[in-house]
């Protein structure tokens, strides 16, 4: 009976740890409500709460009377309505921690892994390739833009009459006029033509405007043509 009373008494002892917006809290119950999480936390009883999952990051909303139970693998996350925006391709999503990983990122938005990510920096010309365990701070002023790069094997493709490498399954109207002038200027009087040939069944042949993006293969052709009208 001794020993069973000790064993009671150690496993009440014990805590669990969860989080509610970036703040750490612990519990000796097993099974809490939102309600119990919201006194906690000092958060209002009227106030939307969420428990954030993993893979594929559903979060679930989380009544009053809705028990979580604390005890299962890894530290639950809570969160209130609070978000985060990410730019990720030109396209936004939404994010409820301050920090975000390079893999969070990848599983969010179904990127390949092979795929190379990339996070935009105002104080820098070279943007900055985030790998799976980096962390962003998206607390920073404005909304973080990402972008990635399809990494695969490298062909030739021929740009207004020069060879130029390209390890891309596609390229873009913009990236062609890179490739042959060095440069894209945005401005009304910069007028340029995109043309190109011997392509891939996808897009045998055609031109470009701007915006557009076609499947690329070895030794494909382009022509590009830039006029000043200023």
């Amino acid at each position: 009976m001794k020993n069973l009373e000790e064993e009671e008494k150690n496993e009440s002892a014990k805590t669990l740890t969860f989080i509610v917006d970036e703040r750490t809290y612990v519990s000796r119950k097993q099974n809490v409500n939102g309600s119990e999480i919201k006194v906690v936390s000092g958060i209002p009883l009227d106030t939307k709460l969420y428990l954030q999952n993993s893979r594929p990051w559903i979060d679930n909303l989380i009544e009053n009377d809705e028990e979580v139970d604390l005890a299962r693998p890894g530290i639950e996350y809570f969160f209130t309505e609070k978000r985060f925006e990410i730019n990720v391709n030109g396209k936004i999503y939404s994010w409820h921690q301050r920090y975000i990983t390079g893999e969070q990122v990848r599983e969010l938005v179904g990127l390949d892994k092979e795929d190379q990510l990339f996070l935009k920096t105002s104080h820098s010309s070279i943007d900055q390739l985030i790998a799976n365990d980096d962390k962003v701070d998206l607390q920073e002023p404005g909304i973080e833009q990402f972008y990635s790069i399809q990494k695969g094997k490298q062909i030739t493709i021929i740009v207004s009459g020069v060879q130029k490498q390209w390890d891309k399954k596609k390229i873009s109207f913009k990236e062609v006029v890179i490739l042959a002038y060095g440069q894209y200027e945005d401005r009304p009087t910069m007028v340029y033509t995109v043309a190109y040939e011997d392509g891939p069944k996808q897009n045998p042949e055609g031109s470009m405007i701007k915006g557009s993006e076609v499947v690329t293969k070895n030794m494909m052709i382009f022509h590009a043509t830039a006029t000043d009208k200023s």
